[in-house]
């Protein structure tokens, strides 16, 4: 029998070899990995998985970022009974191009969400999604269907109020909040009818605020200002309201982008309110005018306008007799500030000028070949050939599009 002296040099070479093959072995098999399937059969994964451990009790604010919700449950319970399922009969008539037959009637149906603001029934959505309607019919969360009219519309904010004949059942109107004090970066949550899924709820926080309608491609007259939210909104959730955490409404959603994921946006509350008394009053928004068309400051402009950034409306026309040819402002000036708010983009304007009121004696500041110039502008009505909608152009989708069925 050898000695154990002798037997350590060949058990000592045969644990090398065996593990020079097995490198050998992995080499191989690493020069042509396996492609394995993402999920396994089922019963192979039972046998390979171990049972999970159970899920620790659900805490409050307990979510993955800091304050944000574990749950957004308890919110949807306090609100989806305010928001409603809105259905929209339209009626056109088809002319044979050919003549050979005479003209049909079609009615198409489109959806859309709204929300009730109000105990007496009265709801807000979007004006695209009514328009041209002969029948509207609302659903309510628990399944019940009535009637609406058009108490007024807005169609260049593209905003609608309506009213159920509920025949005195009860209701529950939601609570508006103040979408001036939101925030990039707060959480958000939309409830909405997408492609007929009534009370489909999605989440997601504010991406940005006060996009304006050079961003957006909303096109010339419309008001922009738009929260833009990464909660996921779809054809149908035109008009259903975007909510913060406390349960209010915030904005109302209007338009996604065509080309992208994740780009929502919706119409600031508080600009909604500001034509909710003229809509109840008068069935469309009563708005001022100063007179002229703003234009975009480039940064060619700067040197020879001596202007220090690209900040402002330019007065690309003033208007014959208009408040503003009244004030003296000219062509070439370029409005800086208006009733106390910086203009950055030419997009703002509008809005403030529309919505400060007749009569309102409105103060602007503006640089005239590079000095500061003010005045104080009378604000007439908008002439009725002025007040024409104007719908989103080719980068954005109203949601659902215009007669859409």
């Amino acid at each position: 029998m050898p000695s154990a002296p002798r037997l350590l040099p060949l058990a000592l070479a045969l644990t090398l070899g065996l593990s020079s093959a097995s490198c050998r072995k992995l080499q191989r098999e690493g020069d042509a990995p396996r492609l394995v399937p993402i999920t396994a059969p089922r019963d192979a994964a039972a046998r390979a998985t171990p049972p999970a451990p159970p899920a620790p009790p659900v805490v409050a604010g307990s979510g993955p970022l800091p304050g944000s919700p574990s749950s957004f449950a308890p919110l949807v319970r306090a609100v989806r009974g305010s928001v409603v399922s809105i259905f929209a009969n339209t009626r056109q008539v088809v002319v044979d191009p050919r003549g050979w037959m005479p003209p049909q009637e079609r009615y198409s149906r489109s959806k859309g969400t709204g929300f009730l603001i109000a105990e007496n029934g009265e709801l807000l959505t979007n004006n695209h999604v009514i328009e041209g309607a002969e029948f509207i019919q609302v659903q309510l969360d628990d399944g019940r269907s009535f009637e609406a009219s058009v108490i007024g519309r807005d169609p260049r904010l593209d905003v609608a109020l309506l009213r159920v004949k509920a025949n005195g059942a009860r209701l529950q109107p939601a609570r508006l909040g103040d979408s001036d004090r939101t925030e990039v970066g707060d959480w958000v949550m939309a409830i909405g009818n997408p492609y007929g899924l009534s009370q489909t709820v999605t989440a997601g926080i504010v991406s940005a605020t006060g996009r304006t309608g050079r961003e957006v491609d909303l096109g010339e007259g419309n008001f922009g200002n738009l929260l833009q939210t990464d909660a996921s909104i779809n054809p149908g959730n035109s008009g259903g309201p975007l909510l913060n955490l406390a349960g209010e409404v915030v904005g109302i959603n209007v338009a996604v982008r065509r080309d992208a994921q994740g780009v929502g946006f919706a119409i600031p509350i508080n600009m909604a309110r500001t034509v909710l008394p003229q809509l109840r009053q008068y069935g469309r928004a009563v708005r001022s005018w100063l007179g002229i068309t703003p234009g975009e400051v480039t940064e060619q402009m700067l040197e020879f306008m001596r202007l220090p950034d690209t900040h402002g409306a330019l007065v690309r026309e003033v208007v014959d007799a208009s408040p503003a040819a009244r004030a003296g402002i000219r062509p070439g000036d370029v409005i800086r500030r208006f009733d106390g708010h910086d203009i950055v983009d030419p997009t703002q304007l509008p809005w403030l000028a529309s919505s400060a009121g007749v009569g309102h004696r409105a103060h602007v500041e503006l640089l005239r070949e590079g000095q500061p110039v003010s005045y104080e502008v009378t604000l007439d009505a908008l002439p009725d050939r002025v007040a024409l909608p104007v719908y989103p152009g080719q980068g954005m989708v109203p949601i659902p599009p215009p007669g859409a069925p």
